[in-house]
């Protein structure tokens, strides 16, 4: 004798199914009344999880000065502990997926949050810069790396059919509106006490990752399947699917394959150089950069949070660009104009924030994350279903970039006394990947998938 299958539940049903003991449909003069998809409610705590992970992201450059001043390490040493922590970051990123696969979004994203609280937490007890090391650096950068463009990417993909473009973005920007928060409330804390006291700061930060604890765990779900309900916007109930064991072997695969292409090393060198030039660059040696210079740290933090202002807008025009332009020729315009940016930046450093400094911050801002949908739009045009996978590893490339100039930086504060040689030298590189974006080649068959067209393989 068959089972009678249940009925599909929609997207628009938040209630479960109500009838009659005789099982007669309820009555049509008493319509329920609609309540908003619980999927709304599963972006709301990503979007805040994602901002206070932008605070995690923020204190490094802030902590580089009191940190040499009390403890008299260098800004080698220092700058070596952040390039750990971005390094782990994106070498964490490509797997976050198969731990979210494997024990669900919410075991892997409370846990994050607590081994970045205890990292940070215990910095205020260290007294060697060993324990920096491993605090800030691998502690805090794993917990960290596992929620990367995963973790958006994830909860958009399991919760959403409709609107997944609009709440991907929103998810994007929340990094840039974390970092509009936290950096000019932590600068105004690690500035308010005498000598720079850091530690009031990396408090704020391990209480702030607490806090979303609670939240990830009675808020967030893995799936719809959970709560009974379907994506939404899809039509019918979609089941979980079982744990995926094999989710970690399919990531290293996928390098694999990629590793033996041209373009997968020309667009991870690339995105090395963006990294570089960004978070292992401005976003960590900004700040102490213009406080050589006699800046307030605070006035330097804002001016680094408002470059998080423009880099949403940058991000929308630059993914409108992609869908309309060789995606190339924009990443040559990118990284030309940076580099040109960059060499300039050591004359607009001064005590005060003045017209051509605003001016440098505004379109640093709109260049900051331009690269990224070129990007992945050139991912997906080489390596097809496996273009996720792909630009994780393009990803970690980015982040491995970011860490040694981080270390880089800090090395010839140290040797010249000044960051001027950096900014330099990271100008020469950005016109170096201009040049590499315009040696990828089309494929000579668009959209075909992961396998490398010959003329791919050779570029």
């Amino acid at each position: 004798m068959t089972q009678t299958p249940e009925l599909p539940v929609r997207a628009d049903d938040q209630a479960g199914p109500e009838a009659s003991g005789d099982g007669a449909a309820a009555p049509a003069a008493a319509p329920r009344r609609r309540r908003p998809h619980r999927a709304w409610a599963v972006a709301a705590v990503t979007f805040l999880t994602i901002i206070g992970a932008a605070g995690f992201a923020s204190l490094p450059g802030l902590l580089i000065e009191p940190l040499h001043a009390e403890f008299h390490w260098s800004r080698g040493t220092i700058g070596f502990a952040v390039s750990v922590n971005l390094a782990l970051y994106g070498l964490t990123a490509p797997f976050a997926a198969a731990l979210m696969d494997r024990f669900g979004i919410r075991r892997v994203v409370a846990v994050a949050l607590m081994v970045i609280a205890v990292g940070t937490g215990l910095t205020v007890f260290m007294t060697a810069s060993w324990q920096l090391v491993l605090l800030w650096g691998v502690l805090v950068g794993l917990g960290s790396g596992s929620m990367a463009l995963a973790f958006a990417a994830t909860v958009t993909g399991r919760w959403f059919t409709e609107r997944r473009g609009l709440v991907t973005g929103i998810l994007t920007a929340a990094g840039a509106s974390g970092q509009l928060v936290f950096l000019p409330l932590l600068s105004w804390i690690v500035d308010r006490h005498d000598h720079h006291d850091w530690r009031p700061a990396a408090v704020t930060v391990a209480l702030a990752a607490v806090a979303v604890v609670p939240l990830v765990w009675l808020l967030l779900r893995d799936h719809p399947a959970d709560v009974g309900l379907a994506p939404y916007g899809a039509r019918e109930f979609v089941p979980k699917p079982p744990p995926q064991r094999g989710a970690a072997r399919r990531a290293i695969r996928a390098l694999v394959s990629a590793a033996r292409t041209g373009p997968f090393w020309l667009l991870a060198g690339t995105f090395a150089i963006c990294g570089a030039t960004t978070n292992g660059l401005v976003k960590t040696h900004f700040v102490p950069a213009a406080h050589d210079h006699g800046m307030p740290m605070t006035a330097a933090a804002s001016l680094l949070a408002v470059i998080g202002v423009f880099d949403i807008a940058g991000t929308i025009a630059s993914g409108w660009f992609t869908d309309r332009f060789d995606t190339r020729r924009l990443l040559a315009v990118y990284y030309g104009l940076r580099g040109v940016s960059l060499m300039f930046l050591p004359l607009l450093l001064a005590d005060s924030v003045h017209p051509p400094m605003v001016f440098f911050i505004v379109f640093y801002g709109l260049d900051w994350v331009a690269t990224v949908p070129p990007t992945i739009a050139l991912c997906r045009e080489y390596y097809g279903e496996d273009s996720a996978i792909v630009f994780g590893w393009v990803l970690a490339a980015h982040q491995v970039g970011a860490g040694l100039i981080a270390f880089a930086g800090g090395l010839a504060r140290d040797t010249f006394g000044t960051y001027d040689p950096v900014w330099y030298t990271s100008g020469a590189l950005c016109a170096l990947a201009a040049l590499m974006a315009l040696v990828i080649r089309r494929r000579g068959a668009a959209g075909s998938p992961a396998a490398p067209a010959p003329e791919a393989a050779a570029a």
